[in-house]
């Protein structure tokens, strides 16, 4: 199944108050999630896909904070998101947080572990994103920013963020990465 991002979407974003450039940010992220999940050759729920990739920073709306997760996930509910992608939202806060971590951060304490492929694709679409917007790989070239994936999470403390961060996103790309690989292999 494919999926097309839905203009009512951008204007729920819009109309929600994330900036331009955080809907700029939020359309890439849901069209390189994509991308990678058709890559991976996986048989996925492609509008979560693509939703979740818009919707996982609609609390920037209201914050860019920590908590943009969880105010992200208030804001989805109010709104009658579905469930699945309120998840993506609340969770993608360093690529899914344990009950421990949130606590220290000062989130309220639950399991927010990524489960689902989807989620774990559109975690990973955000990261690559980051690093392609930031320039650290030229957008002509995306694909370096997959195949330096670790070395980038490593060297730039910012995508990385700690030990347990950099072991997580390192986790979703190695995954991610083997599903194309043995796609590409068949």
């Amino acid at each position: 199944m494919s999926y097309t991002i839905q203009k009512s979407d951008i204007d729920i974003l819009r109309n929600a108050g994330v900036t331009e450039d955080d809907i700029d940010h939020c359309v890439r992220v849901a069209e390189k999630a994509l991308e990678i999940a058709v890559r991976t050759g996986a048989e996925l729920d492609m509008e979560l896909v693509g939703r979740g990739g818009l919707f996982h920073d609609l609390g920037k709306a209201k914050t860019h904070g920590m908590e943009h997760g969880k105010i992200g996930a208030e804001l989805g509910k109010a709104l009658g998101l579905p469930q699945t992608i309120i998840d993506i939202m609340e969770k993608h806060i360093r690529g899914g947080l344990t009950g421990g971590e949130a606590e220290e951060l000062g989130l309220p304490v639950r399991d927010y572990t990524l489960k689902s492929l989807e989620e774990k694709i559109v975690i990973y679409a955000d990261r690559l994103v980051d690093i392609i917007s930031d320039g650290i790989v030229t957008i002509k070239d995306e694909k370096e920013a997959e195949a330096r994936f670790e070395e980038i999470l490593r060297g730039y403390p910012k995508y990385g963020k700690n030990e347990i961060t950099l072991s997580r996103y390192l986790g979703y790309h190695e995954e991610i990465q083997a599903r194309i690989r043995g796609l590409n292999r068949q």
